[in-house]
């Protein structure tokens, strides 16, 4: 009989939460080609999100919120899901599941400079090193498939590029907001109220059309499977690791994607944005690695 120890089954955990997420991309695209626009893919992810979580605190029982923290939960709602949302399904409708995954992941970038603005962290040589990576990163990855002839021709995707990007600085926000103001509450606790104030705030843009049982597929999926389960497996993966390793864990997810992504669709990132993921990775990598090694003393 074979026993697994506590953190090789946190490593599986994180790793089924990166797997999850990196379907959000590939999903929504299937709901798109039934006739599902982005920002109505956007609301039924937050809307359903929040029923699985109302039943999960449900059961658990945590569901109080202090009064003065109802303004963070509302900013929270309408930033961290609500805009969230929107851009990072607007980045997948323009740009591709591949590329919308990756451009989400220079939010390891957006966190060190908002964390030195709100947080006054340090920016040390490995964090500007990252940050420097993950411009040329993007850029990479932004010129898509035809490389540097998107350049010449104007071709490139700027606002997939843009929503891409802000899809990365508000998922950036959950650490930052979080950090200073939600950390006494559960996750659970702050997406069962988060959910639906950014429904709420999505639903003004949204054109409902008539969906097909393909499209509900698709939306339950990414409602219960790539949110409310990627919630569960990596919170289970965090009880039994460092955040830092579960972090590292989680840049799986863009993998997944690229790779869902072009066994459906059929989707190519060409040799500079495959170049461009990687050090875009790599920037994440070496950000997280920077905060796990631990400071000199200073000598008296």
């Amino acid at each position: 009989m074979i026993v697994l120890n506590e953190t090789k089954v946190g490593y599986a955990y994180v790793l089924l939460a990166a797997t999850l997420w990196g379907l959000i991309g590939p999903f929504a695209k299937l709901a798109f080609q039934e006739g599902v626009t982005p920002l109505e893919v956007a609301f039924w992810r937050a809307t359903l999100g929040a029923f699985f979580f109302g039943l999960h605190v449900l059961v658990i029982g945590k569901w109080r919120v202090k009064g003065h923290d109802v303004p963070a939960f509302v900013f929270f709602g309408l930033i961290c899901v609500g805009l969230f949302y929107g851009a990072f399904q607007k980045a997948v409708d323009l740009g591709g599941a591949s590329m919308a995954a990756v451009l989400l992941y220079t939010a390891p970038a957006w966190v060190a400079l908002l964390a030195r603005l709100f947080l006054g962290e340090q920016l040390g040589n490995l964090k500007l090193f990252a940050l420097a990576a993950t411009l040329l990163g993007v850029l990479g990855v932004s010129l898509g498939p035809d490389g540097i002839k998107a350049l010449h021709n104007g071709s490139w995707n700027q606002a997939a590029i843009g929503y891409g990007l802000l899809s990365g600085l508000t998922y950036a926000l959950y650490y930052i907001f979080g950090k200073r103001y939600l950390e006494g509450y559960s996750a659970a606790t702050v997406m069962v109220y988060a959910l639906p104030i950014g429904a709420i705030a999505l639903y003004p843009w949204v054109e409902f059309q008539d969906k097909t049982a393909t499209a509900w597929y698709a939306l339950v999926v990414l409602a219960f499977v790539s949110t409310y389960g990627a919630f569960l497996a990596y919170s289970a993966g965090l009880r039994r690791l460092e955040a830092t390793r579960a972090s590292v864990v989680a840049t799986f997810e863009p993998v997944v994607a690229a790779f869902v992504a072009y066994i459906w669709w059929d989707e190519r990132l060409g040799p500079l944005g495959l170049t461009g993921s990687v050090l875009i990775i790599t920037a994440v990598l070496v950000m997280v690695w920077s905060k796990s090694v631990p400071r000199r003393r200073k000598s008296c």
